[in-house]
């Protein structure tokens, strides 16, 4: 079972960053994940806590959160609160980092490693980053920052990490200048990183993080949402107020912040003095802040209120899980007449003692902090507001203001009944879920037979055609199916068209992934891994089969397609499904030439797909989820191209050959059809006639096909460039449509269909020197595809003139004759001919074999 990490910057074990996590953690939770939290002792060095063991903090979280930190991060050479400080007030405030800039370089290094073991260890496949932008100790954020792009890229995660700022420079403090001024030169700005995607609290954060920090692609608006159920006095909660020394009938003011200064809870203590006969209850860790603890009670010694006052200590979140031991806050707003925010004007980002009081259903009282009209003022929430610009503490106004509520207990209720409703519109429950189905994944249905994943790269232009065509599928529920499109990298409307299509079909679940690594065959590998890791947790249906189905962004289905793909799989006993794949005709009226040699290569291929089962093109196949996993899933291998490593094309072939060669079969199913895309075509004509379509000398490239216009579409071509473009394509089809299935499954010799194609004694030949080449051959390419295609070479030159007399007499007589043989292979002794076969094939330093295949699939 994976892992979610959590990363606290607050260094606090309750605070509105933990209740968040904690909300955005049960998420996860119920997709069967662990969930582990970092409470970060180790990282913020004001709180008197670095390296400090956990002690009773588990108490206050749910029993799913399990604690956790770095191990040996103690133990790491010069990282101490010291050095944490002084980098602060140096590097950050001062911008003078010629003493540290080396000794921060090598704690890092080392942090990121711990950091990245500890993820090993617990399988972490999802990490939540709280409050990790600000500059309290830029070495740590620097380490966890090469940590992600490390773990991320290792396990092939995509957006892993959604880190979320509570607190930015802006809204923290900014009088003090503590980490600068805008836009904070000193300060690391947000990594625009392939593994992150950043939330921000509401618009106006998301805004002005923008406005620091542009270059960002993946940022969200993601509010605090609270649990909307009025809190009451019952049997759980009932002796509150006795236990706390708070007569029944007394006013109660209800304050729930940490116990620190710029809280300002002053204020409220000055307020209780002007309300006689009221109490305030302080929820808060008293040992937080020592000095500000003591500044207060003496206060309360000096306004004549600490009879008044309780100083209750920490209590349990408001959205604790119901029969946890001790208080919750929810427990103190069933006691309280009104709840209270008298906060710092600069301090504040959301104000969640707020939304908790208005979800509660209980009236509140708040100080005008810089953000509170954005986040409630501004939607007509009704509350006694302190002008903190212009006063510091209550003037008799408010006073009157807060006292007239306190005593009017209509008037309470009528404002606690407004709030409550305007809550449950802008605060409810939800958002979350929303936000994180889109952004990682929501649980699969029981009732799912097949994920079709749709690697996209810049189709704005067709995708919305294409993603109709798969919820206009016929023959299946809904409910059966899903689709999952991995973003590659576009840069035009793509991800928001898919976004947009999910909103408007929510029949249908439709998934938005990003691959970063650019390559048709890493986003392939991704969407599948989504899906298969998924599939596990369908709850009654986890056992069912589930086919992992390829589709092409720049194809058609046909209205049957996954349909009848189903229906053969499900009738079979093959691990993968191989769609049909056609061109329409009409799409070449007035090119007769053409069009002749595009149908004989697809006649040829129904025959020897109907035979062999042929092998998974991505523009349509399915594959059995268990042979997937079993397989080790697509596997990306590299080659060089013009001295860079890019990926091999081939991934749908190369994940077939590993397929048949573990003993699995393959099916054909012609009625599940895909219409190519004639533009493929259209843009690579000259390649096609020249057997370059996808490249030479051995490398296979993948041609973006919509970069450019491919021109008239209505000039067909001359006789020799027909010609040559079916000897190419005849070349490219036989070796692998014909040999490499017998080449990889000898047993299909025997089979009477085979036998009656091939004829007896060709296939019994056939088979025997399959033996043979196998049994000579040593060394092995590090590519499945091309460990196949040597031998494959070898045994076409050797029986070309025998396999297309039986493509002649079973396709048709037009099929013709095997083009001529490379020039070095015409003056070869006959009885040297294998031998000189075997030296070409293998000459893989020149690619001339390559070349002379075509390299490459065309039409």
């Amino acid at each position: 079972m994976s892992a979610l990490w959590g990363i606290s910057f607050d260094a606090t074990p309750i605070s509105g960053v933990i209740v968040e996590f904690v909300k955005v953690a049960r998420l996860f939770r119920a997709q069967g994940l662990r969930v582990h939290l970092d409470l970060g002792y180790d990282i913020k060095a004001d709180k008197n806590a670095f390296f400090r063991p956990y002690r009773n903090e588990a108490e206050l979280l749910p029993e799913w959160v399990e604690l956790g930190r770095i191990d040996g991060i103690e133990h790491i050479d010069g990282y101490t609160p010291a050095l944490v400080s002084a980098v602060l007030a140096e590097v950050i405030g001062r911008n003078d980092d010629t003493r540290l800039r080396s000794v921060m370089n090598t704690i890092a290094a080392e942090l990121q490693s711990r950091i990245i073991a500890q993820w090993e260890n617990n399988d972490v496949s999802f990490v939540v980053v709280e409050n990790g932008t600000l500059p309290e100790n830029v070495i740590y954020t620097t380490a966890l920052y090469r940590a992600i792009e490390e773990y991320g890229s290792r396990h092939r995660l995509g957006r892993f990490v959604l880190w979320r700022d509570h607190d930015l420079m802006w809204q923290s403090e900014p009088s003090t200048g503590r980490y600068g001024r805008f836009p904070y030169p000193h300060t690391p700005v947000p990594v625009n990183s392939p593994f992150i995607h950043y939330v921000a609290l509401h618009e106006e954060a998301r805004r002005r993080t923008l406005e620091w920090a542009p270059h960002l692609r993946e940022i969200s608006v993601l509010p605090n949402t609270f649990r909307h159920r009025r809190a009451e006095v019952d049997q759980g909660n009932a002796a509150f107020r006795a236990d706390h020394g708070i007569p029944e009938h007394a006013p109660l003011i209800a304050r729930y912040t940490r116990i620190v200064p710029p809280k300002r809870i002053d204020r409220d203590l000055h307020l209780l003095a002007a309300l006689p006969g009221a109490y305030l209850f302080v929820a808060g860790d008293r040992a937080e802040d020592p000095a500000e603890f003591a500044r207060l009670t003496a206060l309360a010694a000096e306004l004549g209120v600490a009879d008044r006052v309780v100083f209750g200590g920490r209590l349990r979140p408001y959205d604790a899980d119901p029969g946890g031991s001790g208080y919750s806050v929810r427990d103190l707003l069933a006691h309280a007449t009104v709840a209270s925010f008298l906060t710092s004007y600069d301090y504040e980002s959301y104000g969640n003692p707020i939304g908790e009081a208005i979800a509660a259903g209980v009236p509140y009282l708040t100080s005008e902090y810089e953000l509170y009209d954005t986040i409630y003022g501004t939607k007509g929430f009704r509350a006694p507001v302190l002008d903190v610009r212009a006063t510091d503490l209550p003037t008799p106004s408010f006073v009157d203001e807060v006292a007239e509520l306190l005593t009017d207990e209509t008037e309470r209720a009528r404002m606690a009944e407004h709030n409550y409703a305007l809550g449950q519109r802008h605060f409810r429950e939800g958002q979350a879920e929303r936000l994180l189905d889109r952004l990682f994944f929501t649980p699969m249905g029981g009732r799912t037979k097949a994920s079709v994943v749709l690697p996209v790269y810049n189709e704005a232009a067709d995708l919305p055609a294409v993603l109709d065509s798969l919820y206009r599928q016929r023959g299946m529920d809904r409910a059966e199916y899903e689709i999952v499109v991995v973003d590659n990298n576009s840069t035009d409307d793509t991800v928001a068209i898919t976004r947009r299509f999910a909103e408007e079909h929510p029949d249908l679940a439709v998934h938005v992934l990003s691959e970063p690594e650019q390559g048709v065959a890493c986003a392939r590998r991704t969407g599948m891994d989504f899906a298969s890791a998924r599939s596990k947790g369908r709850g009654s249906g986890a056992d069912q089969r589930l086919l992992l189905v390829s589709a092409d962004a720049d194809c058609r289905v046909d209205p049957d397609w996954l349909f009848e793909l189903c229906r053969a799989m499900e009738s079979g006993k093959a691990a993968i499904g191989v769609c049909d794949y056609y061109y329409a005709a009409e799409r070449f009226a007035g090119r007769p030439r053409l069009w002749d040699a595009i149908s004989r290569t697809l006649r040829c291929r129904a025959v020897t797909f109907a035979l062999f089962g042929g092998f998974p093109d991505g523009k349509g196949f399915a594959v059995d989820r268990g042979t997937y996993d079993r397989v080790g899933g697509i596997e990306i291998f590299y080659q060089l191209r013009d001295g860079r490593f890019v990926n091999h094309l081939s991934d749908d072939w190369d994940f077939g050959i590993k397929v048949r060669g573990s003993g699995e079969e393959i099916l054909y199913a012609p009625k599940s059809r895909v219409e190519i895309n004639a533009r493929r075509v259209d843009h690579a004509i000259d390649e096609v006639i020249t057997g370059r379509a996808y490249g030479s000398d051995g490398i296979i490239v993948m041609r973006d096909i919509r970069i450019a216009d491919p021109g008239p579409a209505d000039e067909d071509l001359t006789e020799e460039e027909a010609r040559q473009a079916w000897e190419f394509s005849i070349k490219d089809f036989t070796p692998k449509n014909t040999i490499l299935p017998v080449l990889l499954t000898p047993s299909l010799l025997e089979d009477d269909a085979v036998i009656e194609f091939f004829g007896a004694d060709l296939a019994e030949r056939l088979g025997r020197r399959i033996a043979e080449i196998k049994d000579e051959m040593r060394v092995v390419d590090f590519t499945p595809i091309h460990s196949y295609k040597t031998p494959s070479f070898r045994l076409y030159f050797e029986f070309a003139e025998e396999i297309f007399a039986r493509l002649r007499a079973t396709v048709g007589a037009d099929i013709g004759y095997p083009p001529p043989l490379p020039p070095c292979l015409r003056d070869v002794p006959p009885d040297r001919f294998a031998e000189f076969v075997k030296y070409y094939c293998e000459d893989r330093e020149s690619g001339e074999a390559h070349n002379y295949f075509g390299n490459g699939g065309v039409f």
